[in-house]
């Protein structure tokens, strides 16, 4: 399983760097997001299911989860979500004022 997980945390990477390799607002933006996703995704996996006793007295099971790396990976969706919406919502205005997404095209005059 942990295998698994560690070639789709690699696709991740993979796909986000494609995207933001390019030269397009929206896909630099949506390349950022996918990689968020494939940290959050590695994080996870790096947690894993710790085995031995528990940290906790009179408990007597043999495996558990760490609740550490759930609560960081939450709180990373929720500024991954915010982050993603406001670099939409620039792009969207950029397109507005400017009249493109290209980022070559963003950059100006070559004389400047």
């Amino acid at each position: 399983m942990e295998t698994l997980m560690s070639i789709l945390v690699g696709l991740f990477f993979t796909i986000g760097t494609y995207l933001i390799l390019s030269k397009t607002l929206l896909r630099i933006v949506l390349g950022a997001s996918i990689i968020s996703h494939g940290v959050n995704l590695l994080i996870l996996t790096m947690g894993g299911l710790k085995k031995g006793g528990l940290p906790l007295l009179g408990e007597n099971n043999l495996s558990y989860t760490d609740a550490l790396p759930q609560a960081l990976i939450l709180t990373a969706i929720v500024i991954n979500f915010a982050v993603t919406a406001l670099f939409l919502v620039l792009c969207y205005r950029t397109y507005q004022v400017v009249g493109t997404d290209d980022s070559e095209q963003l950059r100006g005059n070559e004389d400047e």
